[in-house]
């Protein structure tokens, strides 16, 4: 009797993208024309896949998952757990993870402390010192990927969440299966239930550890997940949360097709001195022509993060409703001007 359907499942997502990390790995070099391959170049060594784990459901599930398909791989699995500092007894509940994970065959395994700072509220603050050790742990480890827990469920939180911010298509595509640099993260979830997870958990009794901040209504996606989700699945169906994951899926190709449209648009609008025509951006669909002047101000120094829809429309003004309006000052010290037909885009 094969396993229970909910551990079937998450086996064969984690299998999934262990083949993909194992493909990207082991890529062998060009050849130069006629050449024969070096039979006798050492294989490279087997690449380490880290799981980060918070002890909760999902990333339990995940573990779990990761350390049975590992090793029918030949793929070293290791796990990270971050301790956030934000509870008393979180260190202990860290080294708890340690153990489980241990247990269940992970190695290395570490517990990472950060100090989380207050930039952009709570959660993106805990959010960036989580992602920042990470990415620390990977490089230590040289570690060819971390597999990240987030789910179906996650990714509709994430697509109502970019909805209410009303900052586009890009907002509403959710988080990718493969994000970071190089590809690092990878999310095998996504396609997955968090039911789903939490059941496979269940019955192999992997004990789980519910953070309270998932249920603490001072969190904007607790209140998501505990009072928002579920009025929209009483007004429309149970079906929302895929529809959602379905909307960030097509969101995601929409906005790689225009981000891919606007850079090839880009050298086309620059004159020989490198500054942006505005008649010739003027001809452009807007969407392309906004993604321009944000890859532009990004790139004269506004941090990404801190630009938002409002800030390029008024930069669009300066190109679709030019009235000889003055300087529009952007974050990070950047001013945009209308210059003799030319958008300079820079530093104040």
């Amino acid at each position: 009797m094969g396993p229970h359907p909910a551990v079937a499942a998450i086996r064969l997502a984690v299998r999934r993208v262990l083949h993909d990390i194992l493909n990207d790995h082991q890529g062998l070099p060009a050849q130069p024309d006629g050449a024969r391959p070096d039979r006798t170049a050492e294989r490279p060594p087997s690449p380490l896949v880290l799981v980060a784990c918070s002890g909760g459901a999902d990333s339990m599930a995940l573990a779990s998952a990761l350390a049975f398909e590992a090793p029918k791989l030949g793929v070293r699995a290791g796990g990270v757990t971050v301790d956030h500092g934000l509870q008393p007894g979180s260190d202990l509940r860290a080294d708890e993870v340690v153990l489980r994970l241990r247990g269940l065959g992970l190695d290395p395994v570490e517990s990472v402390a950060v100090t989380v700072g207050r930039a952009g509220g709570p959660e993106a603050a805990a959010r960036d010192a989580r992602y920042a050790a990470l990415d620390a742990a990977a490089e230590r480890h040289g570690a060819a990927a971390v597999l990240l827990g987030h789910t179906r469920d996650d990714q509709a939180e994430t697509v109502l969440l970019g909805l209410a911010r009303g900052s586009g298509i890009r907002s509403l595509s959710g988080m990718a299966a493969v994000s970071g640099a190089g590809g690092r993260y990878r999310r095998p979830f996504l396609q997955l239930d968090r039911q789903t997870a939490r059941k496979a958990c269940m019955v192999q009794s992997l004990p789980v550890w519910d953070d309270p901040h998932n249920a603490d209504p001072a969190y904007t996606r607790s209140r998501l997940r505990h009072e928002g989700l579920p009025a929209l699945e009483k007004a429309l169906g149970k079906g929302v949360v895929e529809a959602l994951a379905r909307t960030a899926q097509l969101s995601r190709d929409d906005a790689d097709a225009l981000d891919a449209w606007a850079r090839q648009a880009e050298a086309s609008v620059r004159d020989a001195t490198g500054l942006l025509e505005c008649a010739k951006l003027y001809a452009l669909p807007p969407a392309v022509r906004r993604r321009i002047l944000r890859r532009a101000a990004i790139e004269a120094g506004a941090p990404a993060g801190a630009l938002f829809a409002r800030h390029i429309e008024e930069v669009d003004r300066l190109i679709t409703g030019w009235r000889g309006q003055g300087a529009i000052n952007l974050p990070g010290k950047v001013v945009a001007q209308r210059q003799g037909g030319r958008l300079v885009i820079r530093q104040g």
